[in-house]
């Protein structure tokens, strides 16, 4: 009777220990699985974060290597390249040659405030061809091409996009890299290396006006400091930089013009984005640019 009653006691406690460990199990089943709910609910809100962003960085540089691979493959749309090069000249050329005087002008007025202070005026000349030949000539060309003619591309292509002409030229046959981004690049990329002097020589004018006729700096010096700092390193460094300039900027408007989606509301955030865009990449581009050309002249 005894043994009876005390196998029945183990047997109880066996199963209360059983009881215990399901319990312990069945509850830590219960937390485990909700945080491990949490944090694959936070790795796909994440995943979903930067989805759109690393899309949109690897379809821009798909499209420029198509673009690259396309300019040198026959045939080449000439009458689009000099349709597109007229109109980014045509919308340009004034606004950047209105905007480098007083650009070159404020850097000429600071420099000869200090020049001044310490009787070396003369070389006025010098601080001014530096800062307009190797800074604010390509600057000011490429900023006004990002702000006027990439975005008019950006929102031609982008009406073209949303009204699937496009997909039309797929159909037959006509690549729209080769028949519409590649010449406005092209013709950008050229318009922006031919402005880029032309807006220099008009700054340093401004300059000697400025530096002449009111700062009163004698007109010989002037012209003899041009040459004082700058040279044709500086010069070649200057047409990289604008050449560079507006192949970016014009690849930055194609790829967001041909991209675009939502509607008309669509294709005014994609011009607003280009031209954001657009300012970061040149500003990145001209600093890493002049790095490079400051290392290999020096």
């Amino acid at each position: 009777m005894g043994s009876r009653w005390g196998n029945h006691r183990l047997v109880r406690g066996a199963d209360h220990e059983a009881g215990l460990a399901a319990g312990g199990s069945a509850s830590g089943a219960a937390v485990t699985a909700p945080l491990s709910a949490q944090v694959a609910t936070q790795q796909g809100q994440v995943g979903r974060l930067l989805s759109k962003p690393m899309t949109g960085v690897g379809g821009f540089f798909a499209m420029s290597a198509d673009t690259v691979w396309a300019m040198f493959r026959p045939p080449f749309a000439w009458r689009e390249f000099f349709k597109q090069g007229w109109f980014v000249a045509r919308v340009s050329i004034l606004p950047t040659l209105l905007l480098s005087i007083p650009f070159t002008v404020m850097v000429v007025f600071i420099t000869n405030i200090l020049l001044v202070e310490i009787g070396a005026a003369d070389i006025s000349g010098s601080g001014a061809a530096l800062g307009a030949v190797t800074q604010i000539g390509p600057m000011v060309t490429v900023l006004v091409i990002a702000g006027a003619a990439a975005t008019a591309m950006c929102a031609d292509l982008g009406a073209r996009t949303i009204r699937e002409e496009l997909d039309a030229m797929r159909v037959m046959g006509i690549d729209p890299i080769e028949a519409l981004v590649v010449p406005r690049v092209l013709a950008a990329t050229l318009v922006a290396l031919l402005l880029s002097p032309l807006v220099t020589c008009v700054g340093l004018t401004g300059g000697f006006v400025f530096s002449v006729f009111l700062q009163h700096v004698t007109p010989g010096a002037f012209v003899g400091g041009l040459t004082l700092l700058v040279g044709l390193p500086e010069v070649v460094i200057s047409l990289v930089k604008a050449a560079l300039f507006g192949f970016a900027a014009s690849l930055i408007a194609c790829y967001k013009g041909t991209s675009v989606g939502g509607g008309p509301a669509g294709v005014g955030n994609a011009v607003n984005e280009t031209v954001v865009f657009s300012f970061v990449a040149l500003f990145v581009i001209n600093v890493i640019v002049t790095a490079v050309g400051v290392k290999a002249t020096t």
